[in-house]
């Protein structure tokens, strides 16, 4: 740019040097004599496949975890993911059902549920998600259900077996109530929400903050 306005000036008589116009224009003159030689960033196969995969089997997982699972530094998992493109895309902002920041009680069963996920440890057959579901007010837990993906069909099948377990068949229930969660992308995922609807149950998200995340059991 600063070579084109001096060949520019030049073309009509004036002659400006390069200081000049680099004082002008309040740019470092380091920055146009400056040329970078530094190679593109490159991704090896032999980084980039296995991790690859893996988010194909489990797109939920996070780079720390990948890194655990397949042996990698997690800084070059981390830069991989960024390289790729391959970060989770951010949701798009919208309306939903937040609690008050303030503790809420269910006063009687099936009020309100509430559900989430964790990371559980298999020994052999190494890391599983673990879905489970309770009874707010009786702190029962309702239905739960393991499997080596954090998808969100583990959720739904947690949800599935707490319905039996409390109503004993499958079905819209009588009188809708609460299911609490946070704001993972499993439990706002598409398929998710539409099976939470089909029962007639309403989500309820919880306030995001780590108070709440640590108490998001608490009816």
């Amino acid at each position: 740019m600063i070579e084109t306005i001096r060949q520019g000036l030049k073309e009509e008589g004036i002659v400006v040097s390069i200081s000049q116009l680099c004082r002008w224009f309040e740019v470092p003159r380091r920055t146009f004599y400056y040329q970078s030689v530094k190679a593109p960033p490159k991704v090896q196969p032999r980084f980039a496949e296995p991790i690859k995969a893996l988010i194909e089997d489990n797109p939920s997982f996070g780079y720390r975890t990948m890194a655990h699972l397949l042996g990698f530094n997690k800084n070059t998992v981390q830069r991989v993911f960024q390289l790729r493109g391959w970060q989770v895309r951010k949701r798009p902002v919208g309306f939903r059902p937040r609690i008050e920041a303030r503790r809420s009680r269910a006063s009687q069963p099936n009020e309100r549920w509430a559900t989430d996920l964790c990371r559980v440890w298999a020994g052999r057959d190494g890391w599983a998600t673990l879905a489970l579901v309770i009874d707010c007010f009786s702190r029962e837990l309702l239905g739960w259900h393991v499997s080596r993906s954090g998808k969100s069909r583990t959720a739904e099948s947690a949800l599935e077996q707490a319905l039996i377990a409390r109503f004993g068949t499958l079905g819209r229930v009588k009188e809708p109530f609460l299911l609490r969660s946070d704001n993972g992308l499993v439990f706002t995922s598409r398929s998710y929400t539409a099976l939470v609807k089909s029962y007639g149950l309403k989500q309820e998200f919880i306030t995001p903050s780590p108070r709440n995340r640590m108490a998001w059991w608490n009816g």
